[in-house]
């Protein structure tokens, strides 16, 4: 099998398990979260639309938005980073790529923390997203101009040994699950 077959298949069990997880979830599954973002009020944060099976940063974002600047990715289109438009709870809304919604004007700006979605991870902070690289290119972008945290969120169910990583994938600084928090700084 080559790398591409290789992911394909590690995201097939790792959605499968993330499904299950998702259809378990536990009451105030973002409350690590919560309590690793209360450390770093007001600092420009993006986080994400919950799409399918993804575990759900909204209650964590709205309450960030009291304090600063949180956003939400907006696909530029294939082989490009992503831009981050200011999001409101309760905003107006509009679809966007792949069916994720996003700010119906955009109002662009560079976070310096990304809560980035995944389909699985590993104890090193490897990330295997959806494939597209949109993650890794902005990760890279970002962390190219100014420190720049990236943190997954995601069912612990997500978790998985041996991802299949590439040099251009983009590493977590942390993790945060529904019922612990990985640190991977150095």
């Amino acid at each position: 099998m080559d790398l591409v077959e290789i992911k394909a298949a590690a995201r097939k069990d790792a959605f499968a398990r993330r499904k299950a997880a998702h259809g378990t979830q536990i009451p105030g599954a973002a409350g690590h979260l919560a309590e690793v973002l209360a450390g770093y009020r007001g600092v420009p944060l993006a986080g994400y639309m919950p799409i399918r099976t993804e575990i759900d940063p909204l209650p964590v974002m709205a309450e960030a938005a009291a304090y600063g600047p949180v956003g939400v990715p907006v696909i530029q289109g294939a082989g490009l980073p992503l831009k981050f438009s200011r999001w409101q709870p309760n905003g107006a809304l509009r679809e966007g790529p792949f069916g994720a919604q996003v700010p119906e004007v955009d109002d662009y700006f560079e976070p310096e923390i990304l809560v980035v979605p995944l389909v699985a991870f590993d104890a090193k902070g490897g990330r295997l997203g959806y494939g597209g690289g949109f993650y890794d290119r902005t990760l890279e972008l970002l962390r190219g101009k100014r420190a720049t945290l990236a943190i997954g969120f995601a069912f612990d169910a997500q978790e998985a040994e041996d991802l299949p990583l590439e040099p251009t994938d983009q590493p977590l600084d942390m993790l945060i699950t529904e019922r612990r928090i990985l640190s991977f700084r150095k």
